[in-house]
């Protein structure tokens, strides 16, 4: 039976769904290690706005505090959230930086790159996806899920098995519910 595992996203999405990623890493430290004792899967810590946000609002450099998370998170796998061919931005990228991009990430410290793409075009899956498996690290697909009456049970089988056949190491089920 496939293994069903927890990831935490309160380091990524937390606090930028309740403080626009204006977390500076020097007030994450105290919690850190604390969080490596839980056990989780993996703890999502990077992506989304995160590298921008350390850049033009925190004044940190956004590797440095990559490699900060890990040195005080030993135990536990760094997972980053990409926006498959758009990286960390809003539109697409040449495959050579998605390339150049993946890998310093994966030098740096990420040891799983969750990738979506919100309306589920697999084909900006595919670049990132190459590039992760390139690395040696997990490469995980998502599946953006919302309900629609497009959106059907058959929909998401299909999805699911062209991520599979895709090679995604892992499946995500991201739900973009709102409430």
């Amino acid at each position: 039976m496939p293994k069903i595992a927890i990831s935490e996203t309160i380091l990524r999405d937390g606090h930028q769904s309740l403080m626009a990623t204006r977390l500076r890493i020097e007030d994450m430290l105290p919690v850190l290690p604390l969080l490596d004792k839980v056990g989780y899967e993996t703890i999502e810590c990077w992506g989304g706005t995160t590298f921008d946000a350390c850049i033009r609002f925190l004044n940190e450099d956004p590797w440095e505090r990559l490699r900060t998370l890990k040195k005080n998170m030993p135990n536990t796998r760094l997972q980053m959230l990409l926006r498959g061919q758009n990286l960390l931005g809003y539109r697409h990228y040449a495959d050579d930086i998605v390339e150049r991009f993946i890998s310093l990430s994966a030098q740096n410290s990420i040891d799983v790159f969750r990738v979506f793409d919100a309306l589920n075009d697999t084909r900006n899956l595919k670049q990132a996806l190459a590039s992760a498996k390139r690395t040696g690290k997990e490469a995980q697909l998502c599946i953006a899920y919302t309900s629609s009456p497009i959106h059907t049970l058959d929909y998401y089988v299909e999805l699911t098995k062209e991520l599979v056949e895709m090679g995604a190491d892992s499946i995500c089920i991201k739900i973009w519910l709102a409430f």
